[in-house]
């Protein structure tokens, strides 16, 4: 059970305790969790949400463990980059997916987060596709949950074949035909907005890439649609000759701790995949 205790400001002096969680930036979904389970308390009492605070009382947060309905696979490997009460960081390698579905029931990160942390339900705010690489951020329960999907930050870099030209493209997404899975660019799609740079490379160029929207297979499309399709990505129509896989890598992200609100930042390297496609021509 993760147990929060915070001391009661000046100027939340007389206010109900609900004012004083809103402030603290606990979600109406944590906050019913806690009324239900009686998990907010005051001097070993339950506290009501109505109920007046005063300054220099402490407050506590009890949030339950919850089950986990993931099989659990210690068997399988992936670097915890940070790690700390509310957070877990993986660096997911290529060929992993992060959910189970039909056709993997237990190779996935799911798998191992649950023989990690038995018991804990497992919640990533970022999902990165089987082949993408790189961060993906868990929280360990549901406050961490509701509080990163508001402050997650991420990076990706990938490699293409020349460099695209300009630093943006601005070009709505959707669904390519009755395709479950592939997307392109339609005017029927939804807003998607890509950010780019080059930062290394001669024929073939290493981008770092930011989203303003978080639409499926983005990157991916968008890179395909001005005609430079992610090096290995036989979806979008990249040369597949050199990699194996789209050479896409979540290397950056940033957020705030959810309880403390120290910021972080966490990188991971370019996988060796990606790197010798710069190396290798």
């Amino acid at each position: 059970m993760r147990e929060i205790r915070r001391t009661v400001p000046q100027e939340f002096d007389g206010a109900q305790a609900a004012a004083l969680l809103k402030a603290m930036g606990i979600s109406r979904r944590v906050i019913i969790s806690l009324k239900r389970s009686g998990g907010l308390t005051r001097g070993g009492a339950v506290l009501r949400t109505i109920d007046a605070v005063h300054a220099g009382e402490e407050i506590i947060l009890r949030l339950e463990d919850e089950s986990g309905c993931v099989a659990a696979n210690p068997r399988l490997s992936a670097e915890i980059v940070y790690e700390d009460e509310d957070v877990v960081v993986y660096n997911k390698p290529p060929f992993m997916p992060v959910h189970p579905s039909q056709r993997h029931h237990d190779d996935t990160l799911a798998n191992l987060f649950a023989a990690q942390f038995p018991g804990l339900p497992f919640r990533p705010i970022n999902r990165l596709d089987r082949n993408t690489s790189g961060l993906c951020v868990c929280a360990k329960n549901q406050l961490a949950a509701a509080a990163l999907a508001g402050s997650l930050e991420k990076v990706y870099f990938a490699v293409t074949d020349g460099a695209p030209p300009g630093d943006t493209i601005n070009a709505p997404i959707g669904r390519l035909g009755k395709s479950v899975i592939e997307r392109c660019v339609t005017p029927q799609g939804k807003p998607a907005v890509t950010h780019f740079r080059k930062i290394a490379g001669e024929r073939r160029s290493l981008l770092r890439i930011t989203l303003e929207t978080g639409r499926t297979h983005q990157i991916r499309v968008h890179m395909a649609y001005v005609g430079y399709p992610l090096c290995g990505d036989d979806m979008y129509g990249g040369d597949c000759s050199s990699i194996s896989r789209q050479a896409l890598h979540c290397g950056e992200v940033s957020f705030s701790q959810p309880i403390s609100g120290e910021h972080i930042t966490v990188t991971a390297p370019l996988p060796e995949d990606m790197a010798q496609l710069l190396t290798d021509i």
